[in-house]
């Protein structure tokens, strides 16, 4: 128990997450095996697909999600980003509509950040909230109705609690923090006229939403609020999860408020899901990857038709460009956001993300010159849209070559993020973009992909093979600030996910091991 923690990890708090993992954990361990033996099925030659057992529910055009909640009709710019203390002001305080509080990707699951992040939440809500940076400088919150709306993402159902636990075991990370957020803070949130809204990560089926609806629900009994007071958006950023979003929708109707485009960790996904299956599922230089190559063509076109078919808002991609202080680096990044942000907005989404407050103004522009002082394009059904499951697994029609360039910003983007994440950030800017643990994983999954397909990178005629990651490691490492020595455990990390005979699921599992 750190300072103040007892707010936080309340008996209330602790009860609803004893109950919600005594009804829930054995299910989502048994959903957790289901994952692996997707991926088993698909490594013989298997394949994604709509499925058939659900039809019913995706040519039944008579239900819809639950109208929008409030504080969640007009979404047109979200900023995302960790629940540090001074992030916390920023974001709230940024002129997007709302902040995705981030307690995944964008952070680590130290046990500090666990607790401290849900304060700082807590903090904001009550207006108890200030910091002061080591040069002086203060922030504090702005007026209510100026202030972003919170949507906590919790981590996915992938990952544990080890500092929590119930009978003996290890509790879900999702459901720790998705209990502590609404038995205090979205308690809170409800006195305000709001309520406790969620963005659910890293969902591989619509069975893994009726998970969550089910948690939805014990907590709102136990809580005693009305059901649907809870709102969530799920992150379809992963690649059995496009083929179900319409029966993702179904799942979740009455706590609904839509689906957002997770470009990263989808293109994470495509790699993990078909790694074994050669060229056909073998993608390019990272950066080479666009969202208007066929396949994330296919899967955007179809969220929004799914979204607004339904009735749910179809939230945009992340923007993760840093402002800079090189003029010219900006302007040929403002110049592909906004190029990126036009694209979405005339496709039909009602919103998009943002990594940094100095982009909320540009994306609000954007979408603002589409919407106008509508608060959604809710009613752009967008019926021209037809996607066959073919058109979302063309992969082999994607652009681009694998390059050593490409190889070394992989390893170096890797380390660096390895090592910020182990010292308790999860958000780190690398090379003007700012990293997550998305991006660290398609840069890990690349180099495990290519070495273990024997690709011949295009600017150098060289094979990728063990012996070249190494070295590229070592010069990479080289590069950057400090000692290298510095760098050994982030190293390791990173071999032990990048290179190894067996694929780790997720890099910050064999991470969160090594960390206290």
């Amino acid at each position: 128990m750190g300072e103040r923690y007892d707010e936080v990890l309340t008996p209330r708090a602790l009860e609803l997450i004893a109950t919600l993992h005594r009804q829930l954990d054995a299910r989502r361990r048994e959903l957790l095996e289901a994952r692996e033996r997707r991926v088993a099925e698909l490594a013989q030659g298997g394949t994604l697909d709509f499925l058939p057992e659900t039809e019913r529910i995706r040519t039944d055009d008579s239900w819809r999600v639950a109208p929008p909640a409030p504080g969640l009709e007009d979404r047109r710019v979200e900023i995302t980003g960790p629940t540090d203390r001074k992030m916390t002001i920023n974001a709230l305080n940024s002129g997007a509509k709302a902040w995705l509080a981030d307690h995944e990707d964008a952070n680590t699951p130290r046990w500090d950040a666990v607790v401290e992040g849900q304060l700082n939440l807590l903090d904001a809500i009550n207006r108890t909230i200030d910091f002061t940076a080591e040069n002086g400088k203060t922030y504090a919150l702005k007026p209510d109705d100026e202030l972003a709306t919170i949507i906590v993402r919790p981590r996915g159902w992938h990952l544990p609690e080890k500092h929590i636990q119930v009978d003996g075991r290890e509790t879900s990370g999702s459901l720790v923090d998705f209990a502590l957020y609404v038995a205090t803070a979205g308690l809170r949130q409800i006195e305000k006229g709001l309520g406790p809204y969620f963005y659910l990560p890293k969902m591989e089926s619509h069975l893994e939403a009726r998970l969550w609806n089910d948690a939805f629900v014990i907590a709102q009994d136990f809580l005693g609020i009305p059901r649907g007071t809870i709102r969530a958006t799920v992150l379809i950023e992963t690649y059995p999860a496009a083929f179900e979003m319409e029966e993702i929708l179904y799942e979740l109707r009455e706590h609904s408020s839509g689906l957002n485009a997770g470009r990263w960790d989808y293109m994470f996904s495509v790699i993990k899901s078909f790694r074994t299956r050669g060229t056909d599922f073998l993608l390019p230089d990272r950066n080479a990857v666009t969202m208007t190559v066929p396949f994330m063509r296919a899967y955007t076109e179809l969220l929004v038709r799914t979204c607004h078919k339904r009735g749910a808002h179809a939230i945009g991609g992340m923007a993760a460009f840093i402002p800079s202080k090189d003029e010219e680096v900006n302007q040929a990044a403002f110049e592909k956001v906004r190029a990126d942000k036009t694209r979405e907005a005339n496709d039909g989404f009602d919103g998009s993300w943002v990594a940094h407050p100095g982009m909320v103004e540009l994306c609000k522009e954007v979408f603002t010159s589409v919407l106008g002082d509508r608060p959604n394009q809710l009613d752009r059904t967008r019926e021209d849209v037809q996607v066959s499951a073919a058109d979302l697994l063309d992969v082999a029609s994607t652009p681009g070559e694998c390059t050593e360039a490409g190889l070394r910003n992989n390893v170096s983007v890797g380390i660096q993020y390895l090592q910020a994440w182990l010292g308790g950030l999860g958000a780190v800017g690398i090379f003007n973009l700012m990293e997550d643990a998305a991006t660290a994983e398609i840069s890990r999954s690349q180099v495990w992909q290519w070495l273990h397909n024997d690709v011949t990178l295009a600017d150098t005629g060289a094979t990728v093979t063990r012996e070249l990651v190494d070295r590229v490691v070592e010069e990479e490492i080289a590069k950057l600030p400090g000692d290298p020595a510095d760098y050994e455990e982030a190293k390791q990390t990173f071999l032990e996910v990048a290179v190894a005979d067996e694929y780790a699921d997720f890099l910050t599992l064999p991470a969160y091991e090594r960390m206290d």
